[in-house]
């Protein structure tokens, strides 16, 4: 902190800000020069992004779909509908009869006995239907690599007949070579025979029992209660703590109104719910404390059955798994759920229910089209005497010819047809037509004439805005002056213009009204965008926007689809026959690679374009500036320090002789 005038009496400070003041108006001309290039930029910028806008749609635009859109009608909706793609011929088809509808094949239940919402495990324990068998059942998802399958699992700890790659059961070896029908695991990887190797990088989902699993815990502050998210538990041992001080608790079997009490001995450590696997501690926190390790060994009562049917894949089959805990909703949840073709609805009212493949259509004219085994399936939900009724494809007549297809819904020549309900010989036939659809292309050309009218809009309105020199960007004292309101007006003033008149954007534009009128050969009736009505508007203010005559467009359509796509898309060998789409796209393309040259993009670093490098330039002419400045100033202080100091000493003196001068 500097404080002069003391001596000389001399507002040094104000005196010295004025001399660097006058000294800085070429400092706050550079500033308003870096202003100045900034927000050219930012225009720049702003043109460009529309640019690549418009370019995105360009790309669009070179599609068939936009010029080939179709529409169908069908002369009874109720009956037969229709739909479309672009690239569907215009034609028209009569069914002149429908036989059949497709269907699917479904079976329907005996009365089922048991509780839908109650677990399996509390009704049918005792059940002679049901093979329970003891261990934890897992799912898994993976991905094929090398022909093998990575799994951390080991083998000789998986319960025989469990294991199962989607829905098909193997057998599980632990060494050797497998045969067909068997699974290798060692080391972490599953190995499957040549002949049965699964397609590489395909996802697949491993369905299999552990005989027993291991969970470990550690306790927080104050728990008294830990969970296993398993339940119907048919085995648990419980372990606290490490080591020598390790001690087992174990679970021996016994059901005491759902609990079963886990003991070493005399001593209890709780009890655990058998039916959602919780563990509740009864010993006192203290022995119990944060952070105690706690290791758990379980297994749970489980069954499964195989479900499956022929569908246009092939046969697909799958095994499902049911936890003692689950109930019926569950399990019917489960193959609604699973790969296997079928979905099951159980009716509360006749305590039934419906297993229906989920594809229509006949796929086993030799059988049966659903399968399954297992008591669980056949007995407890009662399928065992249940009869088929197989599917059946739909039969019908299209322009004289009968077929049949597996589902009602089918295409054809790219109009996909739905049969909703039979039609006899004797009824009318069922006409269904495919057209251009005119309005769907005219849409299309209308926003594109809309986006282009906007970019030349706004690249008009940069070329043509009035440039207000006397308006300079505000300096930081001028600033100080204006309110927010006022700040912000006088740059709005400042910045207009800025492209007034800029060769560059002039160019684009003119390349742009250039492959707008240039001549296609489209080998049709139309070869420029005038004849089909699309042409500039008559008012010159306009900058070269286009106008569009919607009648004399759809005329064209109808008389010449072909030559109207050719004329914006036309992929000629050479410039004569590329559409007007392809040509801009170009002009475009290449008027943006021009502008950020020029200005950048918001990535772009400033010594990657033109406008960047001036503001280096303009920066160190500043900086450079700015230190001359600091120079100056700390010159004109050390000036008036020593002025201060010499009239210090002159007044000292004065002072001085003044006291002798008193005493005489």
């Amino acid at each position: 902190m500097r404080i002069g005038g003391l001596a000389s009496g001399m507002d040094i400070d104000q005196i010295i800000n004025n001399m660097i003041k006058a000294k800085r108006v070429p400092l706050d001309k550079m500033k308003q020069q870096k202003q100045i290039l900034e927000w050219k930029r930012d225009d720049y910028r702003t043109i460009n992004t529309m640019m690549l806008g418009f370019r995105n749609q360009l790309g669009q635009l070179k599609l068939t779909s936009n010029y080939r859109a179709r529409m169908v009608s069908s002369t009874n909706e109720e009956k037969i509908s229709a739909t479309v793609t672009s690239g569907a011929s215009q034609a028209s088809y009569t069914i002149s009869k429908v036989e059949q509808l497709a269907t699917a094949a479904n079976r329907v239940s005996g009365q089922v006995e048991i509780n839908a919402t109650e677990s399996f495990w509390s009704q049918l324990k005792d059940s002679s239907d049901v093979i329970w068998e003891k261990g934890v059942v897992e799912t898994k998802h993976s991905q094929v690599k090398g022909g093998q399958i990575e799994l951390d699992l080991n083998g000789d700890n998986i319960v025989p007949g469990t294991f199962s790659v989607d829905g098909k059961s193997y057998t599980v070896i632990t060494a050797g070579e497998p045969t067909e029908g068997q699974v290798l695991i060692e080391d972490g990887k599953l190995t499957f025979n040549e002949n049965e190797k699964l397609p590489e990088d395909s996802s697949v989902k491993i369905d299999y029992a552990l005989k027993e699993k291991t969970v470990n815990h550690t306790l927080g502050k104050d728990q008294n209660m830990i969970s296993l998210g398993k339940g119907a538990l048919a085995s648990l041992s419980v372990t606290v703590g490490e080591g020598t001080e390790a001690v087992t608790y174990v679970w021996d079997g016994t059901n005491n109104n759902g609990f079963g009490v886990l003991k070493n001995g005399d001593d209890v450590l709780g009890k655990v719910d058998l039916a959602n696997g919780n563990i509740l501690f009864e010993l006192p926190p203290e022995e119990l404390p944060e952070g105690t390790k706690i290791s758990t060994t379980f297994s749970q009562n489980f069954t499964y059955f195989e479900v499956g049917a022929h569908t246009s894949k092939g046969e697909v089959n799958e095994r499902i798994f049911v936890n003692g805990n689950e109930s019926l909703n569950n399990v019917i949840r489960k193959v609604n759920e699973s790969s296997a073709g079928i979905t099951m609805f159980f009716d509360e009212h006749t305590k039934k229910i419906t297993m229906t493949r989920k594809e229509t259509g006949n796929f086993n004219t030799d059988g049966n089209e659903i399968f399954f085994s297992g008591g669980v399936i056949s007995k407890v939900l009662n399928f065992e005497n249940s009869s088929e009724e197989s599917g059946q494809n739909a039969i019908f007549t299209i322009n004289g010819l009968e077929t049949e297809r597996t589902s009602n819904t089918f295409s054809m020549n790219g109009v996909t047809f739905t049969l909703k309900q039979t039609l006899k010989e004797t009824d009318p036939p069922i006409t269904v037509n495919v057209s251009n659809d005119s309005e769907g292309v005219v849409k299309t050309v209308k926003d594109f004439v809309d986006q282009y009218n906007a970019l030349i809009d706004e690249i008009n309105k940069k070329l043509n805005e009035e440039r207000n020199r006397k308006y300079l960007p505000l300096t930081d004292d001028e600033r100080e002056e204006l309110s927010d309101k006022q700040q912000e007006k006088w740059e709005n003033l400042a910045r207009s213009g800025l492209l007034k008149g800029d060769p560059l954007l002039s160019g684009v534009l003119t390349n742009m009204r250039m492959d707008m009128s240039s001549t296609v050969e489209t080998n049709g009736l139309f070869r420029h965008l005038s004849a089909i009505g699309i042409t500039t508007t008559k008012d010159y203010l306009d900058g070269g926007k286009l106008e569009i005559n919607e009648g004399k467009l759809k005329e064209a359509l109808e008389k010449d689809p072909e030559a109207v796509e050719n004329l914006f898309r036309g992929t000629g060998s050479n410039d004569s026959e590329r559409g007007v789409i392809h040509k801009l796209y170009d002009t475009v393309n290449e008027s943006i690679t021009k502008i950020q040259d020029r200005a950048g993009r918001a990535t772009s670093k400033n010594q990657q374009f033109a406008l960047g490098r001036e503001l280096i330039s303009v920066d160190k002419n500043i900086a450079s500036f700015e230190t001359r400045l600091k120079m100056q100033e700390e010159r004109l202080w050390r000036q008036f320090t020593a002025m201060e100091k010499a009239i210090q000493r002159a007044n000292d003196q004065s002072l001085y002789l003044m006291q002798q001068f008193g005493g005489m």
